[in-house]
């Protein structure tokens, strides 16, 4: 029976409720019939023989006046303790509940027994026996005992001692249940005056302790200690002379260790990793923490190898109102290697990384944003494992963002760690200043934007250009009465440019003209598509044929130096692009149409689409395109892409394109995902065979192999793998010597992750070595207690 009913029963039961001082008017003089030195309410009437036991003892206005002397006594009692400190006119909001109740007027103790019930706010205790010592201001717990604090905490007790004030004191074979999830069990506990608990001999987990069927079991993880002094206000617990034991076996001593139980961060050691590498050997990390403030924090750490000179990290992090930061450093030193020789240079010289970014907003529509990344040489990041990117980008941009309007003005700088590139070719691109507003007032019925660019870009040993454009496009949609999507643009852009050291570029494609150059683009497009929306295998599908056609005069595009159009290829998603370079240095001219249809079929847990479409130009001219591009002849490539999605189990993605003459797969890419989130399988497969000549450096053919996966085993425990593979042959790369099937580098590991702790051990193998980087086999322990915060 819930305690809602038991309560409303309580007059048919003589059960005692006192709920907030309401329910003290029903106590009754009559209603306390008891020897002179116990006052009692029992669960059942007494017994005819008990009450002429009682009478026999003493006088009938002896009894009479003990009887209604105790009577008032216990109500007093108890009102005393409802109102306790509080002010005149806000009595606390005590809820009491007993199946009996006792009052000793010797001792002025007040008794209640059988499923006690004290409460007072968010606070409570409940025992199945409660003595209240009034001249001691103590109320002593027993049996069962569960008592709440205002923070949700919970302590389960054989023995509880509190004050009057509802404060606890004493505690006998307890377990405290944090309500961030930890656990402390303790033989003996005791409050102090602070507020604080103090335990003897404690254990605190992090796991939970049972099972979902409510089955007791061992956690993963626990500590254990001869004194534990747990502070609720900050959520800390303090252990002294502990030991650290994983799945049931000590490990580590702990002579003096802090934590914060709400897993929220604290200053303190953090746990290290190990590794072993070719490239370093056995090498051990660790950190730590430092938190300086709320919105603040640094931690520092080191790397020790056996076959490397040490290296330390720091990394430091801040949050404010206007905007965030954070900046990582690596320092060593170490031999470089030689990019050009590949030899290991004898003296020792300085190593090291440094990677930051931040964002600060100025006011609600000015911000700036940057960035940078720098490596001491090339093969640095790769050497310590750190990333294996081959370009570092460093950027400054300030943006001004509104409802109609936006302007930015930024710089770009990128550090090649390629071994075959040299950094002298590399640009820079500063500054970059684009400018874009959109007219909400219509002309002629459409929305016109107009767009004014300006970008500079030098290289230390190469091609110097800069440039500015200015540009209005008008653009107008429109829906028919039988469900055609009609929109019409029209463009009209003017482009100055200016180059130097034009001989320095050995692409002639790329170099332009030396000196200043200028040019004009006038557009006109037509886009017609036709939604069709019906039933289908009990779902939902949209059909959408697309028709478009564009025009541009003869545009001289030979004479513009090309720097952010040279990574062209026809793809679905830049089928139906005005222009389909991907920068502002080529444009498209010529007239041609373009065609293609989108089909989408939705239902219960599917949800299927796919697209194909094709161009056709009506000018035989065409001398910007380079071949393999899919865009060179008269007609384009075949180009579209299927996707098949089921529930959050199956997952595929094909694109494609096929050759316009004989359909031979020129792109062929897929990216398939099957299973749950424990157990899976992952593929992705790009082959690119497009005959492009090797002179374009930036559009090579290749084809590679991705596999992933994993596998759930024992509730907890799983396997996983990787593996990435080369497969570009000769016939796709002539000046690859390799046999089609490289791997690059492979990966298996065992982890095993609860609720509360992940751990597991990798070996990784890399085939290709990189000056220093090493190829050959690495082993990586990881270990990381959830939900925790550690401090020492």
């Amino acid at each position: 029976m819930r305690r809602a009913e038991r309560s409303a029963q309580s007059a048919s039961t003589n059960r005692v409720s006192l709920l907030g001082g309401v329910a003290l008017g029903v106590l009754t003089i009559s209603a306390f019939a008891a020897p002179a030195m116990a006052q009692s309410v029992p669960a059942e009437p007494a017994s005819p023989r008990d009450t002429a036991q009682q009478s026999a003892d003493r006088p009938a206005d002896e009894a009479t006046q003990a009887n209604e002397g105790e009577a008032d006594g216990l109500e007093e009692a108890v009102n005393d303790y409802i109102d306790g400190d509080s002010p005149p006119g806000s009595p606390r909001a005590i809820g009491f509940e007993a199946d009996t109740l006792e009052y000793d007027s010797q001792g002025d103790t007040v008794i209640a027994r059988g499923n006690v019930l004290l409460q007072e706010g968010d606070r409570s205790v409940r025992a199945d026996e409660v003595r209240w010592d009034r001249p001691a201001g103590q109320i002593e717990a027993r049996g069962d005992v569960r008592y709440v604090d205002g923070d949700g905490n919970q302590v389960y007790a054989s023995q509880l001692e509190l004050t009057d004030k509802f404060e606890t004191g004493a505690l006998e074979d307890l377990l405290l249940v944090l309500r961030e999830g930890g656990r402390l069990a303790a033989e003996r506990g005791q409050r102090t005056d602070d507020g604080r608990i103090a335990l003897e001999r404690a254990a605190y987990t992090g796991c939970p302790v049972v099972t979902d069927d409510g089955c007791p079991k061992q956690p993963s993880w626990k500590i254990t200690a001869e004194r534990v002094v747990y502070n609720p206000d900050t959520s800390r617990v303090r252990f002294e002379n502990g030991y650290f034991s994983l799945f049931g076996q000590r490990l580590v001593p702990l002579p003096t260790l802090e934590l914060r139980t709400d897993g929220g961060p604290s200053s303190g050691l953090l746990v290290p990793s190990i590794r072993i590498s070719r490239s370093n050997g056995l090498e051990v990390s660790g950190s730590y923490y430092w938190r300086l403030a709320d919105n603040r924090d640094l931690e520092l750490g080191a790397h020790v190898f056996t076959e490397a000179p040490p290296m330390a990290r720091a990394t430091y992090r801040e949050l404010s109102s206007k905007g965030a930061f954070q900046a990582t450093g690596y320092a060593t030193y170490s031999r470089r290697v030689n990019p050009f020789t590949q030899l290991r240079q004898g003296q020792q010289d300085f190593r090291g990384y440094l990677a930051a970014n931040g964002r600060y907003l100025i006011d609600r529509n000015w911000q700036f944003t940057g960035s940078t990344r720098i490596a001491s040489d090339r093969t640095f990041l790769r050497r310590y494992d750190i990333s294996r990117d081959d370009r570092l980008r460093t950027m400054a941009e300030l943006e001004r963002i509104d409802a109609d309007s936006y302007f930015v003005i930024a710089g770009f700088a990128t550090q090649t760690l390629r071994l075959d590139q040299q950094q002298g070719q590399v640009p820079v691109a500063l500054p970059l200043v684009d400018y874009r507003r959109r007219f909400d007032e219509p002309l002629l019925g459409g929305t016109v934007t107009l767009r004014g660019n300006s970008l500079a870009i030098t290289r230390q040993d190469g091609q110097d250009t800069q440039r500015a454009l200015a540009s209005a496009q008008w653009n107008v949609r429109r829906v028919t009465g039988m469900g055609q999507v009609v929109e019409l643009t029209g463009l009209l852009r003017g482009d100055v440019y200016h180059t130097d050291n034009t001989g320095l570029t050995s692409n002639l494609r790329y170099r332009g003209t030396e000196g200043w150059e200028t040019r004009g683009i006038a557009l006109a497009a037509l886009d017609v598509s036709w939604p069709l929306a019906g039933e289908l295998f009990g779902g939902t599908q949209v059909l959408v044929p697309r028709l478009q056609i564009v025009g541009t005069p003869p545009i001289t595009n030979t004479t513009i130096p090309n720097e952010d159009s040279r990574a062209i290829d026809l793809e679905d998603v830049n089928l139906f692009s005005l222009n389909r370079f991907p920068g502002d240095d080529r444009f498209e001219d010529g007239a041609r149409v373009t065609y293609g249809v989108d089909w989408e079929l939705t239902k219960p847990d599917w949800r299927v689409s796919a697209n194909i479409g094709q161009s056709y130009r009506l000018d035989d001219k065409q001398i910007i395109f380079p071949d393999g591009t899919g865009l060179s002849d008269k007609f384009s490539d075949i180009v579209g892409r299927t996707r098949v999605r089921y529930k959050d189990f199956v997952s595929l993605t094909y694109r494609f394109r096929l050759d316009k003459d004989n359909l031979a797969a020129r792109r062929t890419e897929i990216d398939a995902t099957i299973g749950s989130r424990k157990t899976y399988a992952e593929i992705g497969y790009l082959r690119l065979d497009r005959n492009i000549p090797l002179t374009n450096e930036d559009l090579g053919d290749r084809e590679e192999l991705r596999a992933a996966g994993r596998i759930a085993f024992a509730d907890y425990w799983s396997v996983f793998g990787s593996a990435v593979v080369n497969m570009t042959n000769r016939d796709e790369d002539p000046r690859l010597n390799t046999s089609g099937f490289d791997p690059i580098r492979t990966r298996l590991g065992v982890a095993y992750q609860d609720d509360c702790i992940d751990l597991g051990i990798t070996w990784r193998r890399d085939f290709v070595s990189q000056g220093d980087a090493l190829r050959g086999n690495t082993i990586e322990l990881t270990f990381r207690l959830l939900n925790l915060g550690l401090g020492g």
